[in-house]
């Protein structure tokens, strides 16, 4: 259960209030900083699954991105500051980000060509919240990974099953394909990806 804390702030007071060893895992929505639930491990073992997968395709491919540890993906232009599971960042781009340097906080959507939410039990904030701001922001690809078969019927269908949403930006708006099972994941960032939906879900 999410636990909104009753102080409205903005992303840079929130990135330096965040704790630096911290118990908790935290977002800021819309100025309220909101204790986020702790992840499982299943959620952690798809999460670093996907790092290495995609980690493996930055390096084939020589791209001028990364995958930091701790960063912050600001919408603007509200007050919000989340933390995604897998955030691929364009370095090239930095130069034009207005608070990096003094905050790892990204605020454009040219400096994302990828982010990856790995489903919990706050599946909401996935494919409504931050769905709708990503969108906004121009992420090129936004995927949600839902190995638990957690979202709304609307979403993954019913009965509910392990789906991965891939969402890919087209005239400024998310155009959604759905994969499953031995579906192969296609991705216009990693193209020659050959990694399956099934192989994602098998490793929890």
């Amino acid at each position: 259960m999410t636990q909104a804390l009753p102080k409205t702030i903005t992303v840079e007071e929130f990135a330096a209030w965040y704790p630096e060893n911290p118990q908790r895992r935290y977002e800021l929505h819309n100025g309220v900083i909101v204790e986020m639930p702790l992840p499982v491990g299943e959620h952690e073992e798809v999460t670093g699954f996907l790092v290495r997968k995609l980690s493996v395709e930055l390096d084939r491919l020589n791209l001028p991105y990364f995958i930091p540890k701790t960063a912050f993906v600001k919408p603007l232009p509200n007050e919000s500051g989340y933390s995604p599971d897998v955030l691929i960042v364009n370095q090239t781009n930095l130069t034009n980000e207005p608070i990096w340097k003094k905050e790892s906080i990204i605020t454009q959507g040219a400096s994302i060509p990828l982010v990856v939410e790995v489903v919990s039990s706050n599946w909401r904030d996935d494919y409504y919240k931050k769905y709708a701001d990503y969108e906004e922001m121009g992420i090129a690809e936004y995927w949600i990974v839902d190995y638990a078969g957690l979202g709304g019927r609307e979403f993954i269908g019913k009965p509910k099953q392990p789906t991965i949403l891939i969402c890919c930006l087209d005239e400024g708006e998310y155009l959604v394909r759905k994969f499953r099972g031995d579906d192969r994941i296609q991705s216009p960032t990693f193209p020659e990806l050959n990694l399956t939906a099934k192989q994602i879900f098998q490793t929890t």
